[in-house]
Formats: structure tokens, C-alpha cells, sequence
């Protein structure tokens, strides 16, 4: 990501930002020779569109097309757009320049640990009152990183460890648990990384941005590599796996963003990193396990693990009484196909949580659908030997009963949502290169800070 905090110098051109209706009275403005060459060039100003301003002696500046709403997303190619080895400063009257600078610095991102991009992006002067927007964007990034780092680089002791040195950055604090604390403490994700030689490990994050703030609860689901174990996944399905850790980086993101903005909260951020594998030593179909809550589950399915990740993980937040709890997943398929690769499933038992969200993503353009926790369904997860299934056996609404199997470990009256992401980009757009992403997590820190204004 490239960023520049510098102040403006004469060094830097101007990117001025114009909408397609807007187009004539700009280049009325330029001097006739580039006016000339705007004209000539065929730039029409779509959105995300630039066209250079020529000068006399080089160049004179560009012009970056945008929407007649404006997004962010307006500006996500621009850094490698333009010309190598530039500098740029936002120019004219910009409707929000913070988003600018986020959607620049989103543009800018590139995963470096195993290719080298042919050029670097070009840096923008950063305007006023915008160093939260470059904070988001580095939270982002590096989320993006995590769940880009392939699973021989980053198992679950890499991802707590990860986790604990994020708190530890911005004076948190973090424990670890792993072994014979997490099998006792945590027994069903614990069992999930049995059949893994890389042992679980749960990272348990607190920080006080005001130690009388209201509790808000993170779990992430941090499976570094999911196989599918002896419900073995097909190798298609398998490719992209080293995203299952997805729900955790967006977490991670998300708390990261809330503890530069220094938000008067107190957080709990719960990290379950494990590794769903096959091995003689692997969870088998029909076992049945214990959870913290003390409720059994059968397995019905071993690739509904991340789940059984969780399940743990809401006890134990539920059990520290927070004013929140909210977890992320790259948690089913079905989700995916009701809703495609860009939209979040939002659950939550709280409509008005609910709405807070729905209403946060609309207004920073990190949109989520919400899904409905249809009491009907609940049964599909009845069990002959078990409190429950971690699966139906029915072929439909897959995220729906997911979502039911999570909120049996919540209590009725504890606020709690539920994030079903993808936390992929399929292929690069701007602002959004391929590879991994932290849906929702603007949104989620979206809400937080109205949360926290409105207390």
C-alpha cells in the first residue's frame, strides 16, 4: 500500500475528480490545447475513467471520472493508473475526502511476500483530517495479508500469534491457550484440530479504550487450512482454503480499526486458529463432542467444522456478559449461493442490531443482506444420539441452519450477529485486487462508532 503524509508540494499534480454531466464545464476550464486533447481523447468520465492533462512542458495534471454517487471505489485504480514515479494531490472540491484516500489506498494494496509487482503504485498527499481513513485502509491490508499468506506460512500458531502482537501494538493484552487449557476450556475446537500436527490455539485478546466502556465481543473463526477432513473436500473446493481463516482477519481488522480510532469501548477479541486435516487422529462422522456450554454435538458432516469453532468461542464470550456479540465465518456455501461472492449474510436475534448494521454498510459501501434465523428450521438439527447436529441433513438452507446451530449457544437476551462472508475477490476490480478481502468489517466499525457516540 502506498501512502504519503507529506504536505503538498509543488511536486505533486492535481487528480481533479469530475462526473460525466460535469465533463464540459471542466475541460472549459483547461487551457485550449489540452482542452483540445481531453476532447480528442474519447474520455467520457466513467467512473474510475483517467486521462492525463498535458501541459507545455510535461505534464499539467489528470482527471479521474466518478459516479453521480460518489464511492469510494471511484478512486481504487488510480494509483496504478497513472504514471510511475508521481505524486498527487486530490484536487478541487472533493464530497468526501476521506473516502478518497481509503478507496486510494485499498487501489494501492499488493501482496509482495511471493511476487513483485512490475512497478510500485503512486503515493497521494494525504489532505487534512484523514489519517483514520489511512488507519482503516492499513487494518484492511493486512487482513488482506493474512488470509493471502499460504498455510505452510501461516497455521494456527502463526495466526494467535499474529493476533497477540496486534494488541500488544496498540496496549492490549493477549493470552494464548493451547494444549491441555484448551481441550478442558474448549473441547469442540479443540477436537476440530485433532487431526492436524499443527495444534490449535485460541488467542484471547482484551483491550480498554475507556475501562468503563460497554464490553463488545469479537470471534473469529481462524481455520488456516480447511481440508474438509474425512468428509474430504473435492480439489476444487479445496483451492482457495487457505481463506477459511477469513472471519478471523476481518476480526482482527475490525479491532484494529477500533483501537486506533480509540473508540471508548473495551474489547474481547476471541481468535480460534486451528487446522481441519485427516489423519487417523481426526474427528470421524457420528462422533459425538463435548462443547464449553456442555451441550453434545454429532458430527455430521466434518467439513461443517468452522461451526464447532465457534460454538465454543460464544460460549465464552456470552459468559463475560458483553453489550455485543459479533462473530465472522467464511462459514457455508449456501450463503454464497443465495447471495454471491460480494454480499455478506447478516443473522442477528436483534432487530435492531440488525438494522444498525444494514444501515453502517449502506452508508460506507460495504453493503451486507440479512437472512432470517427462521425458527422452523431449528429442528433439522435434531440428533438421535446428541443435543444436536453440526449439519441438516436436508439439501436447503444451508446458512440458515448454520446460523440456528450458532445461536444455540447464545443467550436469548444477549445482542449477537452473525457475519457468513466470502472474504475473497474473484478477480480485480478497483480498489479491490484479487485475493483476499475483510468484508463487513468497515460496516461492523461503522456501527461501533455510532454505538459508541450514542452511549
Amino acid at each position: 500500500m502506498a501512502a504519503s503524509g507529506q504536505a503538498q508540494t509543488v511536486s505533486s499534480a492535481p487528480l481533479h475528480a469530475v462526473s460525466a454531466p460535469d465533463l464540459p464545464a471542466f475541460i472549459a476550464t483547461l487551457a485550449a490545447p489540452a482542452a483540445a486533447f481531453i476532447r480528442a481523447s474519447g474520455f467520457t468520465a466513467k467512473p474510475g475513467e483517467i486521462a492525463l492533462i498535458p501541459a507545455a512542458d510535461g505534464l499539467a495534471g489528470a482527471v479521474l471520472g466518478i459516479g453521480p454517487n460518489f464511492s469510494l471505489w471511484d478512486y481504487g485504480a488510480a494509483p496504478w493508473a497513472l504514471p510511475e514515479g508521481s505524486l498527487w494531490h486530490l484536487a478541487g472540491n472533493i464530497a468526501d475526502p476521506a473516502d478518497a484516500v481509503l478507496g486510494w489506498h485499498l487501489g494501492a494494496y499488493c501482496w509482495l511476500r511471493h511476487k513483485q509487482p512490475q512497478r510500485a503504485p503512486v503515493e497521494l498527499v494525504l489532505p487534512p483530517h484523514c489519517d483514520l481513513a489511512v488507519a482503516m485502509a492499513e487494518a484492511i491490508c493486512a487482513a488482506r495479508d493474512l488470509i493471502n499468506t499460504p498455510a505452510m506460512e501461516l497455521g494456527p500458531r502463526e495466526l494467535a500469534k499474529a493476533a497477540a502482537e496486534l494488541a500488544e501494538r496498540h496496549g492490549g493484552r493477549a493470552e494464548i491457550i493451547t494444549g491441555g487449557a484448551l481441550s478442558e476450556g474448549f473441547p469442540c475446537m479443540a477436537a476440530v484440530g485433532t487431526g492436524s500436527p499443527r495444534a490449535p490455539h485460541l488467542a484471547v485478546l482484551h483491550w480498554e479504550g475507556d475501562a468503563n466502556g460497554p464490553l463488545i465481543a469479537l470471534c473469529g473463526k481462524g481455520v488456516c487450512f480447511d481440508t474438509g477432513g474425512l468428509d474430504l473436500k473435492p480439489s476444487a473446493a479445496m483451492l482457495r482454503m487457505k481463506k477459511d481463516m477469513g472471519g478471523a482477519a476481518i476480526m482482527l481488522a475490525v479491532a484494529e480499526m477500533v483501537m486506533r480510532a480509540k473508540l471508548p469501548l473495551r474489547l474481547l477479541v476471541l481468535i480460534g486458529a486451528v487446522e481441519n486435516a485427516v489423519s487417523g487422529q481426526a474427528m470421524r462422522p457420528m462422533d459425538v463432542l463435548r462443547t464449553r456450554k456442555g451441550l453434545r454435538v454429532e458430527i455430521g458432516n466434518t467439513d461443517a467444522e468452522g461451526r464447532l469453532v465457534l460454538s465454543d468461542l460464544l460460549q465464552f464470550a456470552a459468559e463475560q456478559n458483553p453489550a455485543l456479540i459479533l462473530d465472522a465465518a467464511t462459514l457455508t456455501g449456501a450463503a454464497r449461493v443465495a447471495l454471491g461472492p460480494d454480499l455478506p449474510a447478516l443473522f442477528s436475534n436483534d432487530d435492531a442490531l440488525a438494522e444498525k448494521l444494514l444501515r453502517a454498510g449502506a452508508a460506507v459501501q460495504d453493503p451486507l443482506w440479512r437472512l432470517p434465523l427462521h425458527d422452523g428450521y431449528d429442528s433439522w438439527l435434531d440428533s438421535p444420539f446428541a443435543d444436536l447436529s453440526n449439519v441438516s441433513q436436508k439439501p436447503m438452507a444451508g446458512a440458515v441452519t448454520a446460523a440456528l446451530f450458532l445461536r444455540r449457544f447464545v443467550p436469548q437476551d444477549q445482542p449477537w450477529a452473525h457475519f457468513d462472508v466470502y472474504a475473497w475477490n474473484d478477480a480485480t476490480r478497483p480498489g479491490r485486487p484479487e485475493g483476499g478481502e475483510a468484508q463487513a468489517a468497515r460496516a461492523i466499525f461503522a456501527m461501533l462508532r455510532d454505538f459508541a457516540k450514542g452511549m
